[in-house]
């Protein structure tokens, strides 16, 4: 049976509850060749971001997803840190995400390398941290998916391939996930494991059935950074098209950011439970669609 991986060891479905499918619990926007990037002390993380993690636990929210990765700062010793001190599972990627934010060593790897790297992540852990990667997070340009992160997406739908693991990608316009999920599945890979990040950001609804009747996952993660009436009415007319078997819904919000003093002030998690859940239930939504969005469709998106 498929288990979520995270920083506290591996869950079946019986075991977890809500999931929030998008957020950021450390975060550097910074340039990987900046001054101090991705610098941070855990107990600092903790101080700031164990609180957060303290409001969701006590809505039933039973775990988060990690969505910063390589180029913006992924610190999974500092995941796994909030995680022991709050006690909630956080679940953690592999990857890099698009240009400028990639490193000189991703950037002059082989695509063997990238997908030997991404492959160990997913198997053997993350550096000396012990917790394996449950998926792997990767990004295109707006205007389309350049050279360098063609052969990032290659790398990770064969290391995708091996593994069973998602890819979720940070990409803005619909026609681009298409290109990416041609890319896919000439690797070998599936559009069924693919997570089209930010799906609300491409205003052609028909792309959206397009990007579904594909295979692949949508995402809504603007939960409490747009209006709830806005939301609910995507959400609905995803619904009402069929799209509610693989839609995902979370904030995009968080985090704890080393280029700001004391790490910046975060956003909270709680939007999703306290105000918009609500609003879907006043609009007519019933609690089983409901469990479906929150408990059942991340752990099957991330589970493998």
């Amino acid at each position: 049976m498929p288990k979520l991986i995270t920083t506290l060891g591996r869950f079946d479905r019986e075991q977890l509850g809500l999931i929030l499918p998008h957020e950021h619990v450390f975060v550097d926007l910074r340039t990987p060749d900046q001054p101090g990037y991705a610098t941070g002390d855990g107990e600092d993380v903790v101080r700031l971001m164990a609180p957060e993690i303290e409001a969701i636990k006590a809505q039933g929210v039973t775990a988060l997803v990690e969505c910063s990765t390589g180029g913006v700062g992924l610190r999974v010793d500092i995941d796994l840190a909030v995680s022991k001190a709050t006690g909630l599972p956080i679940v953690v990627p592999t990857g890099n995400y698009r240009e400028p934010w990639i490193p000189d060593w991703v950037r002059d790897a082989s695509d063997a390398d990238l997908e030997r790297w991404m492959v160990s992540e997913l198997v053997d852990g993350v550096g000396d941290t012990g917790v394996v990667a449950a998926w792997i997070k990767v990004s295109a340009g707006d205007d389309g998916i350049t050279p360098i992160e063609t052969r990032i997406l290659r790398a990770a739908a064969r290391a995708s391939a091996q593994t069973g693991a998602i890819i979720g990608s940070h990409t803005i316009k619909g026609r681009v996930v298409l290109d990416q999920l041609d890319i896919i599945e000439a690797e070998g890979g599936s559009a069924s494991r693919f997570i089209s990040i930010h799906t609300q950001e491409e205003k052609d609804f028909g792309l959206h059935k397009e990007v579904f009747a594909r295979g692949a996952w949508l995402e809504f993660d603007h939960i409490g950074r747009a209006p709830d009436d806005d939301i609910v009415a995507l959400v609905r007319r995803a619904l009402e098209a069929g799209q509610g078997e693989r839609l995902l819904l979370s904030h995009d919000r968080g985090w704890y950011d080393p280029a700001q003093p004391g790490g910046g002030t975060p956003m909270p998690y709680t939007h999703l439970v306290a105000s918009f859940l609500p609003a879907l239930r006043a609009a007519g939504v019933d609690e089983a669609v409901i469990t479906r969005l929150t408990h059942d469709n991340p752990f099957n998106a991330f589970a493998r």
